[in-house]
């Protein structure tokens, strides 16, 4: 009897210890799956694209010469404000460095920036229109993943055409054109919205200085041709763009 109550009171604490054990292993260690990697925008490389905006160009006229013999001295005509919308492309290439990007650029645009002033000194009305402009430049910016800020600059270089038209009648007596090159500083800023593709908005400033321009006659008053004035005309441009590359 004494061993059937041993062997009995055995297999009681065996049974009694076996849930115990179960519950006493330990748990599986729980581990955390790892942040997704963010991609970085990469700036690098060659990049071609189209743009459009407004500008507008002051122009001051001041004649240095009257007639082919300078009989009349000259003065000033005054200014005004030659204005309108553009279009155009541009092309380039940047390479990155960390955050910094460098790069070259070159743009053509057509434009369409017209105005026109009543001579202060004869009597006649000054008119004006740049009918392209192109520029040369480089940059320099600062990126933060898919957004970059630039400034930039180099050479630029417009097209204009001059005309003196009478009052009244408002018809061409002298005309002229010329390509004239100056300096450009800007300023940009730029989204990549898709891995090769981004849209901006841009600022230029254009510095083009002061030209003697001779004006010659288109044969109302005097044969086509003849000189009939010279005008030193001074010129700035400024350029506001939306682009997309």
């Amino acid at each position: 009897m004494k061993r059937l109550l041993v062997a009995a009171a055995g297999t009681l604490a065996l049974g009694l210890s076996a849930p115990a054990s179960a519950a006493d292993l330990a748990a599986r260690p729980y581990t955390k799956a790892p942040p997704m990697a963010v991609a970085m925008y990469d700036w690098s490389g060659f990049y071609i694209g189209a743009n459009g905006g407004w500008g507008t160009s002051r122009k001051c006229w001041d004649m240095t010469q009257f007639g082919v013999f300078a009989v009349v001295p000259g003065g000033a005509e005054g200014c005004h404000d030659a204005s309108g919308g553009t279009v155009g492309g541009q092309i380039g290439y940047r390479w990155q460095t960390g955050p910094y990007v460098f790069g070259l650029e070159a743009q053509g645009n057509w434009a369409d920036f017209n105005g026109s002033n009543s001579s202060t000194f004869i009597i006649a009305r000054n008119q004006s229109k740049i009918d392209a402009f192109g520029l040369f430049t480089g940059q320099v910016g600062y990126s933060w993943n898919n957004a970059l800020l630039y400034v930039k600059g180099g050479a630029a270089v417009t097209r204009d055409k001059y005309t003196g038209r009478t009052i009244p009648g408002d018809v061409a007596f002298d005309s002229a054109t010329e390509t004239r090159w100056g300096g450009t500083v800007g300023v940009g800023l730029e989204y990549g919205f898709a891995p090769n593709w981004s849209v901006g908005v841009e600022y230029n400033h254009m510095f083009m200085g002061d030209r003697d321009v001779t004006m010659s006659s288109t044969g109302l008053l005097i044969p086509a041709g003849t000189l009939l004035r010279i005008d030193r005309i001074s010129q700035d441009v400024d350029v506001v763009t939306a682009r997309l590359n």
